[in-house]
């Protein structure tokens, strides 16, 4: 029994030391560039009631979801998906804002996967929501901020593949079927569209989705297969964020996909994902969902993103990038009759923001014990301060050798 207390669930996993220090201080390198573009932060309940991320919102399955009930008897969630619950807020508090609000986030999101998926079920997530602007202007700049939170993070080689799923909805649209067709896959579609009474070259359209995805200009070429403005009308939309993203000098890190879908259908425009080597899923998911605030009672254009925090440190650390991050590799170890000066000399390091470790030695362990526990840590000096306390002296565990000083000397 007590062994098995020592797991943890599948899905979630514990982080320490140095990763964990990695881990914060990717984070803030990525909340540094949503700052940086005027965003501001916002949290969310970590759990809230089924309805705001029911399926009927376009969200994530009710079966994926963890459920429980509170003493009142409502369905609770934890929450799956940072989206819905930003719009939820953001209806509660911003009814009457007419203007754009710019909010960025770090959060943690449960989805109850099979363990055969290989997913964390417990996912740290940061992204951003840009919510009362419907403009070309606001996908780019959302895009933007993906590619340079990426580089910030450290990331070299990566890819943006953009894509608009009203182009896929406008061939439903002419072809008179269901949009709830998008659930399917390529091959359902193909085998339903053979089927129906519509044009030959309506049915070659649908047939050429997998292959419409490369540079713009293989993109422009799909307007030889629709006439329908919906469908073009998306093509002109990725055109005009591709100029806008020349202006930001990103235009380079961005493909096209127009057979591109998604698991969230409240998507309404552009649609992306962000993938690099070394993990075997998209990093980063986003797109525009002007029709999700007005679930809550807020008729709001929106577009966002979230990036997948631990999926990002894994291509990380297999592209062999490294992450600098401050660790204490000072410890001061001293005899209780030198607690008086050891305090001062740690001040002394800490006020010149130098971070230390400040450890009283015990009677029963000896200064070698202390270099074996220092030489597991990250600890590769141990100043030891003797029953004196007139001086220090100076263990580096790289080299092998002691140094002793006087005390005066570094307090100078």
């Amino acid at each position: 029994m007590a062994n098995k207390l020592l797991h943890t669930p599948d899905g979630v996993r514990d982080i320490y030391g140095v990763e964990c220090t990695r881990k914060a201080a990717i984070q803030n390198r990525i909340l540094e560039i949503f700052h940086l573009y005027g965003y501001q932060d916002i949290e969310t309940p970590t759990f809230e009631f089924f309805d705001i991320f029911n399926e009927s919102r376009g969200s994530v399955k009710a079966k994926e979801m963890f459920k429980f009930f509170d003493r009142d008897n409502h369905t609770l969630v934890l929450r799956p998906d940072e989206t819905p619950a930003i719009a939820r807020c953001v209806t509660k508090y911003f009814t009457e804002e007419d203007m754009p609000l710019r909010l960025c986030y770090l959060e943690r999101t449960f989805i109850n996967n099979t363990s055969y998926q290989g997913r964390l079920k417990e996912a740290a997530q940061t992204g951003v929501e840009l919510i009362g602007d419907d403009s070309s202007d606001a996908d780019a700049e959302i895009l933007a901020m993906v590619i340079r939170a990426l580089k910030a993070a450290g990331l070299t080689e990566f890819q943006v593949e953009l894509g608009e799923v009203d182009f896929f909805r406008g061939l439903l649209e002419e072809a008179g079927m269901d949009e709830e067709m998008e659930e399917k896959n390529y091959f359902g579609v193909e085998e339903l569209v053979m089927e129906q009474p519509i044009p030959q070259e309506l049915k070659d359209a649908f047939l050429k989705l997998p292959e419409l995805f490369g540079s713009l200009e293989e993109i422009q070429a799909a307007r030889e297969f629709t006439k329908n403005p919906r469908a073009l009308r998306a093509i002109d939309r990725l055109e005009e964020v591709n100029r806008i993203l020349e202006y930001y000098d990103l235009s380079e890190y961005v493909s096209y996909d127009l057979g591109m879908l998604s698991q969230y259908q409240y998507y309404t425009g552009i649609i992306f994902k962000a993938y690099t080597y070394g993990t075997g899923d998209y990093i980063v998911n986003g797109g525009r969902y002007d029709k999700l605030l007005v679930q809550f009672g807020k008729d709001a254009p929106a577009v966002g993103f979230g990036i997948s925090v631990d999926d990002l440190m894994l291509a990380l650390s297999r592209q062999k990038i490294d992450t600098p991050v401050r660790v204490v590799n000072t410890m001061i170890l001293f005899e209780p009759e030198s607690r008086e000066q050891a305090i001062q000399l740690a001040k002394h390091f800490r006020d010149t923001s130098m971070p230390v470790q400040l450890q009283l030695k015990k009677a029963d362990k000896t200064l070698e014990a202390y270099k074996a526990y220092a030489g597991r840590t990250t600890i590769t000096n141990l100043l030891y301060l003797d029953e004196k306390g007139f001086s220090v002296k100076i263990v580096n565990l790289n080299l092998d050798r002691m140094d002793e000083i006087p005390l005066s000397e570094y307090l100078k």
